[in-house]
């Protein structure tokens, strides 16, 4: 399977498996193998580059949270926590998706219902960040 390099400074020890013609991934979180679909690839390297670069234990991740949004069910891709609030809400989208204002505000109104005082919305390519702050988001380029 042909894995595009996704734009992370750092290199990650993924575990794959094969099963028939399908590709897993190793999920450090849920504990399991899950189907490597672009997006998952995505969210793999978030999940590694928090518990590997930013140190934060397994505990504060949360992936796939269900939500309610206008009646409707959706899952949040990948959730950080600090003593269980929600600080940063990270929307994966495959590397071929291309982010747009109309992708970032899907994103913004997940965390109307989360409530993270920073969004991150990414493609694995391309990131885009923002705070939350005075009821506005605050785009910027992290360090």
């Amino acid at each position: 399977m042909e894995l595009p390099k996704l734009n992370f400074q750092e290199t990650f020890d993924f575990k794959f498996k094969k099963d028939k013609d399908k590709f897993f991934i190793y999920d450090l979180v849920r504990k399991t193998y899950l189907l490597l679909t672009p997006e998952e690839w995505v969210r793999q390297h978030w999940i590694h580059y928090y518990l590997t670069v930013k140190s934060y234990s397994t505990s504060a991740l949360i992936t796939e949270k269900k939500i309610v949004l206008n009646g409707l069910t959706k899952r949040v891709d990948l959730l950080i926590t600090v003593k269980t609030e929600p600080v940063i809400l990270i929307e994966c989208k495959a590397p071929q998706i291309k982010l747009t204002e109309k992708t970032f505000e899907q994103t913004a109104r997940y965390n109307s219902i989360i409530g993270a005082k920073e969004i991150i919305l990414t493609n694995g390519l391309h990131h885009i960040n923002a705070y939350y702050e005075n009821g506005q988001y605050q785009f910027y380029r992290p360090e």
